[in-house]
């Protein structure tokens, strides 16, 4: 039995709110369970210097967590003066995992940065940062193509992300924190709406696992995946 009490194969409930914020081009507040990010796009008509002049848009996220996203406080990176490893990582997943599914060409010589808050922290931050901040990149997007901005739209396919992970022996979806604690696989899982894979990031935290297991693990993500474009897209439309 897991913690939570869900099934092997059930999601967090899953909830995004669109126009959470008033300024930002486009936005959501997605909520996976008790984990809750803010996504905000912000386009900007500038590219970073090594592709100026190249015709070729770019797409990059920032990742950082509130103080007590968790259940201890947290310091501000800021006031270290610079951002942690893992933070560094996951923002670099985002914004790579995002860019997978846009057309730069058709985006046009243009920025449009994501930045990902975590508010709550309950496990699959990153994960749920990707779906999110896809939702604000759409949102973002569709400003671009109302105003004419852009001839095409530049939004290849929806991209999402799940967790999986082997918890008591057995293939779960969607990790909660307790169950990412203690896991003995833990894996994340960013994919296309079409189910194509963009990245597999994979690691045995207490235990090894097998090929089966890991075919298990990746079934259960496109389940899980498919779940999470069907909301992106409702809240979307």
């Amino acid at each position: 039995m897991r913690p939570s009490g869900r099934d092997l194969s059930e999601m967090r409930a899953v909830s995004i709110e669109t126009g959470f914020t008033k300024h930002a081009e486009g936005s959501c507040l997605i909520k996976m369970g008790d984990t809750h990010v803010l996504c905000t796009a912000t386009i900007e008509d500038r590219v970073p210097p090594f592709i100026k002049g190249s015709g070729l848009g770019w797409v990059t996220a920032e990742y950082g967590m509130l103080p007590r996203a968790t259940n201890t406080r947290m310091r501000r990176e800021a006031a270290s003066g610079k951002q942690g490893g893992r933070t560094v990582e996951i923002q670099r997943l985002i914004g790579r995992s995002l860019r997978a599914g846009v057309d730069r060409v058709a985006l046009g010589e243009r920025q449009i940065t994501v930045d990902c808050d975590v508010l709550q922290a309950d496990g699959g931050t990153r994960c749920a940062s990707i779906t999110g901040g896809w939702v604000a990149l759409r949102l973002a997007v569709n400003k671009l193509m109302k105003a004419g901005d852009v001839i095409s739209d530049p939004l290849l396919d929806p991209v999402a992300a799940v967790s999986c992970g082997i918890y008591a022996g057995q293939a779960v979806l969607d990790l909660d924190y307790p169950e990412d604690s203690e896991a003995g696989v833990d894996g994340n899982f960013i994919m296309t709406g079409s189910k194509q894979l963009i990245e597999v990031q994979m690691s045995a935290e207490g235990a090894t696992y097998s090929r089966d297991q890991m075919n298990m693990m990746l079934d259960l993500a496109e389940k899980g995946v498919e779940e999470l474009v069907a909301a992106q897209k409702a809240a979307t439309a």
